[in-house]
């Protein structure tokens, strides 16, 4: 069989994630330290105790999520199982993209952690907390959402920003466009239409400060070519030259996050199964709604690890 890594993206975060891999896994927890060190900041502490609302926090909730893929990850090598050979590609959900590079060596740990903190503060701040929002359109096809957003838009912004498996579509933009978009999709025959309880409006064209914070950011980083060919957001397609997945990375913070052609790209080049690699199953739920014969794996506990390793012997 042939496999791909994937990382979860935010919204995958919770209170205790990964703290069962630390205390199981000596190479796990050196990646909780590695982060805390790169951060000065004991992110670790609050991944595992709390506050969830400080969690949450896109500043925080990003490198958490990343770290806690990275532990899964070293839990993984430290029984045998490495990326390369049978493990084909590597894909990450938004900010699993981070994730992705540093598991397949292209970025340290230490950068993705600064990296993705930089990113937070910088998505966070693009736009004034009540200006803009996102929702889910479930049960239209990616091209009618692309229609309803536009219609939607009315001279301000509303754009898919994440089409995420067939018939759930997220939009993002300016407040009242969303809010249309929310309003039109229900007349298109959309099962549910709903605001999403996020902090700011991921993936569209009002995050372009971030997108510039995060190009002056990379322009600073010393990227590798990864071990294997990341399937980019905003491609849908294999990347593995360093100074493209660089600009790809600034593009995927206003760009649609493609996840449903990303797997099946995976599906149509010979990918058996998708592991995905730390926090939660929201992507091994959406291989089943995307890829038929693709089995999906879930790795973020010491027994999800021993489980994974036999599968992938």
């Amino acid at each position: 069989m042939t496999t791909a890594f994937t990382f979860p993206g935010q919204g995958s975060q919770a209170v205790g994630m990964g703290k069962a891999l630390a205390e199981a896994v000596p190479a796990a927890r050196a990646v909780f330290e590695e982060v805390d060190a790169a951060l000065g900041q004991k992110l670790s502490a609050l991944m595992w105790d709390g506050p969830e609302a400080e969690l949450t926090l896109t500043e925080n909730a990003q490198p958490a999520l990343m770290a806690v893929s990275l532990a899964a990850l070293r839990a993984l090598e430290a029984e045998g199982v490495r990326i390369g050979g049978a493990v084909a590609y590597v894909a990450g959900h938004s900010l699993g993209e981070y994730s992705a590079l540093a598991a397949a060596g292209s970025l340290t740990i230490a950068d993705a952690a600064r990296l993705l903190k930089i990113r937070g503060r910088a998505m966070q701040a693009a736009v004034p907390v009540g200006e803009g929002a996102m929702a889910a359109l479930l049960g239209l096809d990616f091209a009618t959402a692309t229609e309803v957003a536009a219609a939607a838009a009315e001279n301000e912004v509303c754009q898919a920003a994440n089409d995420n498996a067939d018939g759930q579509v997220v939009v993002s933009g300016s407040k009242a466009a969303v809010e249309r978009a929310v309003a039109l999709a229900k007349a298109r025959g959309a099962k549910r239409a709903m605001l999403l309880n996020v902090s700011a409006p991921f993936h569209c064209a009002l995050m372009q400060p971030a997108a510039d914070a995060m190009a002056a950011a990379l322009a600073e980083v010393d990227l590798k070519a990864p071990i294997v060919p990341l399937i980019s957001n905003v491609l849908a397609a294999p990347i593995n030259d360093p100074d493209e997945i660089r600009r790809r990375l600034v593009e995927q913070v206003t760009g649609t996050v493609r996840w449903r052609e990303s797997v099946q790209w995976l599906a149509a080049n010979g990918v058996t199964r998708l592991v995905e690699i730390g926090s939660g199953k929201v992507l091994t739920g959406l291989v089943k709604r995307i890829a038929d014969g693709v089995e999906g794996l879930a790795v973020n506990t010491p027994d999800d690890v021993a489980k994974a390793a036999a599968a992938l012997a």
